[in-house]
């Protein structure tokens, strides 16, 4: 009997004020067994490095699908996370059967979708995708931050800390950062 190959997704970045949106895909082995695994949210930055070489050598397949500033800000933040998740499933080496989505909200793709709360807790599959997708990500804002100092990029990773606010505030706003998030455009506008 073939194996069925269920997909895990999820995506990193949502709530951010700068840098893209990431989604990964990972699909499991069924008998798969990785001691550590939790979601990312959980897990030291160190613990997320560690496990990633674990999960790509584990998996049957995975794969990362990005949307950028300017597309999230074109779409909006649900739709460019959908692009991010459909270009990530796109990407894997092997078609999943189905795919089992973290939250409430089902991105449209050509594959069955199963979406579950809470599901960066309770699917093997989900809590490696959030590793990879974290760990990608978090590299990408580390390298952004050389490019586009003061704002702390590499410490909060685009998140609306108070430190970013406060360089949003000083500095305003840069090419990373997404304008139609509020406290970016009050940056703009200056008030």
């Amino acid at each position: 009997m073939a194996e069925v190959y269920i997909a895990g997704i999820d995506e990193v970045g949502r709530g951010c004020l700068a840098g893209p949106v990431y989604a990964a895909a990972v699909i499991l082995p069924l008998d798969c067994a990785l001691p550590g695994l939790r979601d990312s949210k959980q897990l030291s930055p160190r613990a997320r490095e560690r496990l990633v070489p674990r999960i790509e050598a584990a998996a049957v397949a995975w794969a990362i699908g990005i949307a950028s500033v300017e597309e999230i800000d074109r779409v909006n933040i649900l739709q460019a996370t959908f692009l991010a998740m459909q270009r990530a499933v796109a990407a894997l080496a092997i078609s999943p059967v189905q795919c089992l989505v973290d939250g409430n909200r089902a991105p449209p793709l050509a594959v069955p979708v199963r979406t579950i709360v809470g599901g960066d807790h309770l699917e093997p599959a989900i809590m490696a995708a959030s590793v990879i997708a974290k760990v990608a990500r978090d590299a990408e804002l580390v390298a952004l931050d050389a490019r586009y100092p003061g704002y702390g990029l590499a410490h909060h990773k685009g998140y609306g800390t108070a430190q970013h606010l406060r360089a949003l505030e000083q500095i305003g706003p840069c090419v990373l950062h997404r304008m139609t998030f509020a406290p970016c455009r009050r940056a703009a506008a200056g008030v």
